[in-house]
């Protein structure tokens, strides 16, 4: 199959195995037109940078340029395989409107400056604003596409330099609870499957993932298991029909909200039925009885009124999860961007605890990532978290970092949680945060209720700084915009969803004078004179490689171990999982081996938090419930949604991504093939709820709720009445839209969403509104909601 084919069929041809069996190999490549593969002067190592699955490639350099992209057939993670965003995503490095020289904002407009203006205007604000406020004044708002270098480099900057609490990543939108449900189950962050366990599950649970568009190589894998021998039987929880819930055995579809009362249903059933492992709750795990008592009124009757699904079919899932022999599963934005994020992704860890399912072959959970180095963002403390999943209110964890650091740990604020960001920018709004330096992410289309946004971040008192590699909708409001390089531009490491670790290398330069995000930060560090305790630069390093050599220390002896990691051994080997160390030199493919966690008071990377409230758990709590370090069974209440339909909004708006695009399509709207896919933004509505409001497939519709107002073209899909989704990828004022807006209607889905967030990872949760929707305007002659490769795709998948 050409690289050209892969827009309408994503997945590739197909390469079925069995259970055991290696994955066969599958080397899919793209190059540009008139370059052949004998043509390719040099093919240099990388991996995805457009989502989370860690898809290990080769970069072809042709005369300075990058001219194409193959897959790597050794490596662990895709055996060669490529989706579309990887096979084609690399031309927008190529794009004519990337930025190249700093802008400086003058008289209301940006203009050209160079490096040594901007860099001294940025580290002025930043000293006239500590000496005047102090470190809670200075706020930093990252990304998860930078390599972990980076955000290693920023993480010491921000907390170690200049002291500030305010540092979170936009991993904050999609993974943040993940790594809560983590902690909160298992006492650390860390996934402890492996993608290696679909080659050996015989039953596979996604809960709100659709991995089909959001993971298109770890589906080619799922897809060649259900095509080979003894395929997995498949749980598919979505509101949508998906391909994924086309392929499943069986799709659970509940109303929007209530993901925990389904996930409590399915415990009921595991626990009424005895598909438990009591010898393994009683060796290894704390709070069985709490959950007992919680789901024993979660009958499938209650759930199926409550969730609206047959309760026969929560009956028949959890049968196939309480008898399968192997159980994986995966969990991602349908259940983290929704009402009860955490306590429903927590209740997925319970099915593995309760099952036993932990640490062997095909037994396993992955509580994805959105984002293709949200795990560093998380290890690095570039989030609401301390470096090397340590816990910040834990003295003697702090003390480590600030020796190996060679600072005082009074400097490194530990007075209370990291500041998430919803509430830096409560901050920033209430006027105590004046100075935000924003890298490598665009809020102005990514975050809820995007008016509330703009406001904030156009305020005259707020000294804004943006780093990226395009003039974003957010980088027109900065006062400062600094020109990144990307991927492909410069040299460093990233972790998948996996734990797989893969280095990058610089394939060619930069455009113009845009540097790599690690030099602007060792530059900013050296204006501002940070020292450590005796005096040195606390920021020493100039190379990648010697920002990683100290991670590894930082690293040692926690679960993210890289200590047995070097740049020359990734060279070698390709992906490697942590942790890697002296005694696992060849990494390690699953944690919780020997039921043993990271959950230990004196160890653990927090004490947790009620799952309803978001209150912490005191240490002495902590410490009296769990001395051993056991995993533990958390339990939670279902309630209702704050925000549900009613007379005048009768729809849920649930948001999420597309196939063809990432993010707010910064890089994928410049790539012609991606940008052909799905040029415009639509929403989906389910058949009968069409014929009885009486519109037609290709109506322009208003989308509205409390918030703000949307205009999109309808399409008819699987999806369950009463709900309607949007794509969350397109900007307002998208100038792609084949119509123009009308009054004030945009075409950013994040006009509609809710400034609401999860108690206990601070998640928002952009999948719990309500809406109204009218007709604007009946589909033309010539009109329709879908592209060619859409209209295929959606064919191909019935």
């Amino acid at each position: 199959m050409s690289a050209d084919d892969r827009i309408t069929h994503p997945w590739g041809a197909r390469t079925p195995y069995a259970p055991g069996d290696t994955w066969p190999e599958r080397v899919d490549m793209h190059l540009v037109d008139g370059v052949t593969e004998d043509m390719v002067q040099r093919w240099v190592p990388t991996a995805s940078l457009l989502h989370s699955n860690g898809d290990a490639m080769d970069i072809a350099v042709r005369a300075g340029r990058i001219v194409g992209v193959r897959g790597r057939a050794g490596d662990r993670v895709n055996r060669g395989r490529l989706g579309p965003k990887d096979l084609f995503g690399w031309q927008a490095n190529n794009s004519r409107d990337r930025l190249t020289t700093p802008l400086i904002r003058r008289r209301g407009r940006l203009v050209e400056s160079d490096w040594d203006t901007a860099m001294s205007l940025i580290a002025a604000r930043t000293r006239e604003t500590l000496n005047r406020r102090g470190p809670g004044s200075v706020g930093f708002y990252t990304t998860g596409q930078l390599f972990l270098e980076e955000y290693y480099a920023l993480t010491v900057l921000a907390r170690g330099g200049i002291g500030t609490n305010h540092l979170d990543g936009n991993t904050r939108l999609c993974t943040a609870t993940a790594g809560e449900a983590l902690k909160e189950s298992f006492g650390c962050d860390g996934q402890p499957g492996s993608y290696a366990d679909v080659d050996h599950a015989d039953v596979i649970a996604l809960y709100g993932h659709n991995v089909a568009e959001t993971q298109t190589v770890l589906w080619s894998r799922m897809l060649d298991r259900l095509e080979g021998a003894d395929p997995s039987a498949l749980i598919c929880v979505d509101p949508r029909t998906t391909p994924v819930a086309r392929a499943a055995t069986i799709h659970l579809a509940p109303r929007p909200g209530t993901n925990l009362m389904l996930m409590n249903a399915l415990l009921h059933e595991l626990i009424r039925n005895d598909w438990v492992d009591h010898d393994y709750i009683d060796a290894h795990t704390v709070g069985f009885e709490e959950l007992r008592k919680q789901v024993a009124d979660c009958t499938p009757e209650q759930a199926a009124r409550i969730c609206d699904v047959p309760a026969d079919d929560l009956r028949a899932a959890a049968r196939l999860i309480g008898t399968g022999e192997r159980v994986l599963s995966t969990v991602l934005q349908g259940f983290y961007q929704a009402h009860q994020a955490t306590a429903s992704a927590v209740q997925v860890n319970n099915i593995h605890l309760i099952r036993g399912m932990l640490g062997r072959p095909g037994c396993g959970v992955l509580q994805m990532n959105g984002q293709p180095t949200a795990e560093n963002t998380r290890e690095c403390g570039a989030d609401g978290d301390l470096p090397g999943f340590r816990n910040w209110a834990n003295d003697a964890h702090v003390e480590e970092l600030a020796r190996i650091w060679n600072v005082d740990p009074k400097h490194i604020p530990h007075y209370s949680a990291p500041t998430h960001l919803m509430q830096i920018l409560r901050f920033v709004e209430d006027g105590s945060i004046r100075f935000l330096y924003v890298s490598g992410t665009n809020p102005v289309v990514s975050l809820p209720e995007l008016a509330r946004i703009r406001s904030i971040l156009s305020q005259r008192r707020l000294f804004l700084v943006v780093q990226d590699i395009f003039l974003s909708e957010t980088a027109q409001l900065a006062d400062v915009v600094l020109p990144a390089a990307t991927w492909g531009e410069k040299t460093g490491t990233f972790t998948n969803a996996d734990r797989t670790v893969h280095l990058s290398e610089q394939a060619v330069e930069p455009p113009g004078s845009a540097r790599p995000d690690l030099d602007i930060f060792l530059d900013y560090a050296r204006r501002l004179d940070l020292r450590d305790a005796d005096g040195q630069p606390l920021l020493p390093w100039r190379t990648p490689e010697e920002v990683f050599e100290q991670w590894k220390r930082c690293s040692a002896g926690r679960l993210c171990d890289y200590s047995g990691l070097g740049y020359a051994k990734l060279r070698a080997r390709g992906g490697i999982q942590w942790p890697c160390t002296e005694d696992s030199p060849d990494g390690t493919e699953r944690l919780y081996t020997d039921g043993k966690f990271r959950a230990a008071p004196e160890d653990c990377e927090n004490y947790g938090r009620d799952l309803i409230t978001g209150a912490p758990v005191e240490p002495t709590e902590y410490r009296a419930m769990n001395p051993e370090g056991r995993a533990i069974i958390k339990a939670a209440q279902y309630l209702p949604l704050h925000e549900p339909p009613d007379e005048r909004y009768p729809y849920a708006l649930i948001t999420g991504r597309t196939l063809y695009h990432f993010h707010t399509r910064t890089k994928t709207g410049r790539v012609p093939q991606l940008r052909a896919a799905a040029p415009e933004v639509w929403v989906e509505m389910a058949a009968e709820d069409l014929r009885r409001e009486g519109w037609s497939e290709g109506d322009l519709l208003r989308i509205r709720t409390v918030r703000g107002q949307v205009a999109a073209r309808v399409r008819t899909g699987g999806i369950r009445p009463g709900v309607i989704f949007l794509p969350f990828h397109y900007g307002y004022w998208d100038t792609a839209a084949g119509h123009r807006p009308t009054g004030k209607d945009g075409t950013a889905a994040n006009e509609l969403t809710p400034t609401e967030w999860d108690p206990a990872s601070k998640q928002p949760l952009f999948k719990s509104g309500a809406a109204a929707v009218e007709l604007l305007r009946p589909a033309g002659r010539f009109e329709t909601t879908g592209t060619p490769a859409a209209v295929e795709l959606e064919r191909s998948t019935r």
